[in-house]
């Protein structure tokens, strides 16, 4: 099966199986999803989607929230992962999208960085969920279930390299939707440790489930 072959078949399953995919994050302006994006690193999507909707209700806005004090969103984060860090990042990007940016969130993956908490992987998030940009962010899952699906070479030891080898393939207009099918994928079918091969309509040209089968 060539490479092309094998992009085809995956595309294929997931846009007849998964038509519409969509961040689990509960938002309603871009604002917000860039919190819940910065809360969501190493934490669970449930999580973050418990705890949001009291920051929202609080800090609504950067001008807002750029007045919190560290104690008032330690507070509300704390069952968050990294509280510490969190609380800092939230008071500091607010206060950056206010000074660099009209407290308007940019949508550039340049722009996006220079926040406090935003890495790449965020700022991919963002402008491909609210713009619809061809930008694929690489999170532990879409790392795992691109490497088990032969969609990137083993070599790809990177979420840089896999992100690269990913737009390489998938076609401009899905980039955006396929971030979320693979997520979605590795988070309900394609776990670390106990894949559900059995029940992955995948598992014929997956690499992990060709191991299953031979043991």
């Amino acid at each position: 099966m060539t490479k092309k072959e094998r992009y085809e078949l995956v595309l294929a399953y997931f846009q007849e199986q998964v038509p519409i995919a969509e961040t689990e994050l509960l938002y309603e302006n871009p604002f917000q999803l860039l919190v819940a994006v910065i809360l969501s690193a190493q934490c669970t999507d449930k999580r973050v989607n418990l705890t949001t909707p009291a920051i929202f209700k609080q800090f609504p806005t950067p001008q807002k929230m750029a007045k919190a004090s560290f104690e008032q969103m330690f507070a509300l984060i704390k069952s968050i992962s990294y509280p510490n860090n969190k609380a800092k990042h939230l008071i500091g990007m607010s206060q950056l999208l206010i000074d660099n940016f009209n407290a308007e969130v940019p949508l550039t993956v340049e722009q996006l960085i220079t926040l406090p908490g935003v890495g790449r992987k965020t700022a991919n998030v963002i402008t491909s969920v609210v713009d619809k940009q061809p930008n694929m962010a690489v999170d532990t899952h879409v790392f795992r279930v691109s490497r088990r699906l032969g969609l990137v070479p083993m070599t790809a030891t990177t979420p840089l390299a896999v992100e690269k080898a990913l737009i390489k393939h998938i076609p401009t207009a899905l980039v955006h939707t396929a971030h979320h099918w693979l997520i979605l994928h590795g988070r309900y079918t394609c776990l670390a440790r106990n894949p559900k091969c059995d029940s992955c309509g995948l598992v014929s040209f997956c690499k992990e489930g060709a191991k299953k089968s031979a043991s």
